[in-house]
């Protein structure tokens, strides 16, 4: 039997469709090239903004037209399944399964009864428990999510990430480590720990990784990744997403301490203006922000930094925009997530007064981008000449004798070379830039690459 998945959102949804997938392999299921014939469809969703909902809805309609020219399996996971549970049936007809984020253990009894043949199971009174999705690779592949929590705590007043993921829940670290090893043992080369809100993690319960009664929190983690990766293939360990206000110095000694994490932090301010951001429950000021980024680069002065900007909050000014930009201006981040204020139902945030116009919200985030532009090129073009350790992904969709590198601060360099390369680490010369994307006129492989 053949199936055929579409994912969209997050890291955490893409590294739950791998889970399934593997599941799916371990079944003897062969990928489909295309939902138009495959005997099962999935459809991982996102529910952060209704955009994607929208988005979603559109593809469920085009599988209806699909389905009534012949019988397949269509199933719904993710946020937006979580959010409108069995209601999403009423909506869209064609669906026979709705899985949310809760709901993944119901996979195998979804599975079974397609295999049987059988009429779709009624799985609305079933309780599954929550178990969390390793992200086991195939062989050849070279780069992990490794989920390390899940759920957050934190309820901004905008998101409603706590409302479809539920309460934080931490994984046993002897559980992590034991994924972290398999992932060496198949060669795999950088790890991403992943999580809505990883620098809460901790674990509680004895475990092998952490000693019997031992607490394990996240620098605690780290240092486990750090020990678990040394003498490995894997030279490289990312983590996403933190939360400014849970970062530790703790957190960064360890960083600092254990070059295998890469650095390059994603950490997401949201905004540059205290009044704000207490609006948005976000639980940190611009001034303990731009500390915090302040007290990493210290400690690790080549740091790179991404983050998320959302505008047009309601009740936004245009004093408080210009707080956002001169925050920009200040910490400089590489390459940022841009978007405007997006209502969704049921969060604290969807009551406000103070709702800015469509126009005024498009304006706000244009210069927001125009600026976010101005600081990625002056960067980039500030690093030019530099030599930069970076590990080949694959080969170029423009030109098949080229290859697609990165660095470890998460910037992209083109390279002449042989696929046969690919999954190494390689020096490079940052030699000319076009776009946001650095070339280079040579790769040399590291010893033992």
């Amino acid at each position: 039997m053949t199936y055929f998945f579409e994912t969209y959102g997050c890291q955490m949804n893409t590294a739950e469709s791998a889970a399934l997938d593997v599941t799916l392999k371990e079944r003897g299921w062969q990928a489909a090239q295309d939902g138009e014939t495959a005997d099962l469809v999935l459809i991982n969703t996102c529910a952060v903004r209704e955009t994607a909902e929208k988005r979603v809805m559109g593809r469920l309609a085009q599988y209806g037209a699909v389905k009534k020219k012949r019988p397949f399996t269509l199933v719904v996971a993710g946020c937006m399944a979580q959010r409108l549970g069995e209601g999403l049936k009423e909506k869209a007809g064609a669906v026979d399964y709705v899985m949310g984020t809760s709901s993944r253990s119901l996979f195998p009894l979804i599975l079974e009864a397609v295999e049987r043949g059988g009429r779709a199971l009624h799985l609305a009174g079933e309780k599954p428990a929550f178990s969390f999705s390793s992200s086991h690779l195939e062989e050849g592949q070279f780069r992990s999510f490794v989920p390390i929590m899940h759920g957050c705590d934190n309820f901004c007043s905008y998101c409603i990430v706590p409302y479809v993921r539920g309460r934080e829940t931490s994984r046993d670290p002897a559980s992590i480590a034991a994924e972290i090893r398999l992932l060496a043992d198949r060669g795999v080369r950088e790890i991403t720990l992943l999580g809505q809100n990883v620098n809460t993690y901790r674990w509680e319960g004895a475990g092998r990784a952490g000693g019997a009664g031992r607490a394990v929190d996240f620098p605690g983690l780290l240092e486990l990744a750090a020990r678990e990766t040394a003498g490995t293939p894997i030279g490289r360990v990312r983590f996403l997403s933190a939360n400014p206000k849970d970062f530790s110095s703790r957190t960064i000694a360890v960083m600092a301490e254990n070059p295998v994490f890469c650095r390059h932090l994603h950490l997401c301010v949201q905004h540059g203006s205290n009044t704000v951001l207490a609006a948005m429950n976000r639980r940190y000021t611009r001034e303990s922000y731009l500390a915090l980024a302040e007290e990493i680069r210290k400690a690790m002065p080549d740091m790179s930094f991404s983050t998320d900007i959302l505008v047009g909050f309601p009740g936004e000014t245009e004093t408080d925009l210009e707080e956002t930009l001169s925050l920009m201006e200040e910490v400089k981040f590489l390459y940022a997530y841009m978007y405007h204020y997006n209502p969704r139902e049921n969060t604290a945030a969807y009551s406000l007064p103070g709702r800015i116009p469509e126009a005024v919200k498009r304006e706000r985030l244009a210069r927001v981008i125009a600026l976010q532009k101005k600081h990625t090129q002056e960067l980039l073009r500030g690093r030019l000449g530099m030599e930069e350790k970076v590990l080949i992904e694959g080969i170029s969709r423009k030109n098949a004798d080229e290859l697609i590198t990165r660095t470890e601060k998460d910037e992209m360099v083109v390279a002449p070379g042989s696929p046969s390369m690919i999954g190494s680490f390689a020096w490079v010369t940052l030699s000319s830039l076009r776009g946001n994307t650095f070339r280079t006129k040579e790769l040399a492989l590291c010893p033992g690459d």
